[in-house]
């Protein structure tokens, strides 16, 4: 289970050196990567905004105070 562990934090190194090294050659990029990457970003951030949104309003059902209670039907009063 260990290695699994390892491998995989070795995984997101080598993703996060990547993603630096392409961040440090962008002013030299060409246009097309340049805007490439931007939807690549902009996709990547609007996912974790959805994330955030759906989270706070999945966890706000909890916060919320308990709902209240059931309503009573109001009878029609009958002539005496």
């Amino acid at each position: 289970m260990a290695a699994a562990d390892l491998d995989f934090v070795q995984e997101m190194r080598a993703v996060g050196q990547r993603l630096l090294l392409k961040l440090q050659g962008l002013p030299q990029a060409e246009p097309v990567e340049v805007v490439a990457f931007s939807i690549l970003l902009l996709f990547a951030g609007t996912v974790l905004l959805f994330l955030l949104i759906a989270c706070s309003c999945c966890c706000s059902g909890c916060c919320c105070p308990e709902p209240r209670a059931r309503k009573v039907q109001v009878r029609p009063l009958t002539p005496a």
